[in-house]
């Protein structure tokens, strides 16, 4: 994250339409794309402030598009709105030229919430799942010819395929090395899902980065009030969705565990967050709950597919804070990878029986 002072972050926020005063700022630091700062007035912490990088999200303004249309749509009794602070002309992100170009933008912050970047509490789980379930239901009013695909090709397994393949005909001996157990790991379940065909699935607006801390929870007491960090929020398939939240829910373990005997499939967990979709109204098709376990395989194969890509390429997209962090993370995804590959049935008998 670039170092900024609270003189030059309040002259930037003095672009949007909020109270002229002087406000502090602690930095936000567990993602890995943008910069992020808490505002307060005082001890009250009141907006979101961020740096859009958009070296990774090249079109900023249709990536604002993406969100001012997604937040016209997610409002209800059961989902907690968070509102876009205009600029002071009007627009949903203000674009600052001093040097480099940089692209800010203000939300409103939930006060009294929390997220967890991992869970042991089924109720968590539940409240998860419930609040995915409803964020696909209310976004099922969107018009997908509204939205443009943020990082396209996102999630094309055939792209990063051959973005992995590209990188091990470039990268360094060393470092290929240092991977190969990763790399044969990748090779087999490339093999194995290609053999997957899915056919007949709708097109929704889908988050696409349902990681459990891209939830927002109260603290008090525990239920899900909606999602965070719409960035990637575009078209795709729900099992995305649904695969993307159960490497992190099913998986007590951070994302880059190094020691891998902590790496969990927890079916109790699993359970819960299924009930928590279920809790819904019915809004799935027979073929997207068919294709449900096979997401929750492909989607933490693909983070870590797209990790060890990164680190053959020397951590060009991701943060890092060590140089074989991507690869810490790309074994930690592909262990879970594993467990989900394990438990493929057990999956497909679970949803049919609670959501079919």
């Amino acid at each position: 994250m670039k170092t900024y002072t609270d003189k030059a972050l309040n002259q930037l926020l003095s672009n949007f339409r909020v109270p002229s005063k002087d406000y502090l700022f602690k930095p936000l630091t567990d993602g890995f794309i943008n910069d992020t700062f808490l505002v307060f007035d005082g001890s009250k912490p009141l907006y979101i402030f961020q740096r859009v990088n958009h070296k990774v999200f090249t079109n900023v303004e249709g990536l604002m598009n993406n969100v001012r249309n997604a937040f016209q749509h997610l409002t209800d009794e059961d989902y907690r709105e968070i509102v876009l602070v205009k600029t002071q002309d009007g627009g949903s992100f203000y674009k600052h030229k001093n040097g480099e170009t940089c692209y800010w933008r203000t939300m409103t912050y939930i006060n009294g919430s929390t997220a967890y970047n991992t869970t042991t509490d089924p109720k968590v789980a539940f409240e998860a799942g419930k609040i995915i379930g409803k964020f696909n239901i209310l976004l099922q009013q969107a018009n997908p010819d509204d939205y443009i695909d943020t990082i396209p090709k996102f999630h094309d397994l055939g792209y990063r395929k051959a973005q992995f393949q590209a990188a091990l005909k470039s990268g360094e001996k060393t470092k290929l090395d240092t991977a190969q157990s990763a790399i044969t790991f990748a090779h087999r379940v490339l093999k194995e899902l290609s053999n997957e065909a899915l056919s007949n699935l709708p097109i929704r607006i889908c988050h696409n980065d349902t990681k459990l801390n891209n939830i927002l929870f109260s603290k008090k007491t525990q239920k899900a009030l909606c999602l965070i960090d719409l960035d990637t929020l575009m078209r795709g398939h729900f099992h995305y969705d649904f695969g993307d939240a159960v490497r992190t829910i099913v998986n007590t373990a951070p994302e880059d565990e190094q020691e891998h005997e902590k790496i969990t499939f927890e079916k109790k967990l699993f359970e819960a967050f299924v009930d928590g979709l279920a809790a819904n109204e019915n809004f799935l098709s027979n073929e997207e709950v068919k294709a449900m376990p096979w997401g929750a395989i492909l989607m933490p194969f693909l983070h870590g597919l797209r990790a060890l890509t990164d680190y053959l390429n020397g951590n060009v997209y991701y943060k890092v804070a060590y140089e074989n962090q991507n690869l810490d993370r790309c074994l930690s995804l592909f262990s879970f990878t594993q467990k989900a590959l394990e438990n493929k049935a057990y999956m497909e008998e679970i949803v049919q029986e609670k959501l079919s």
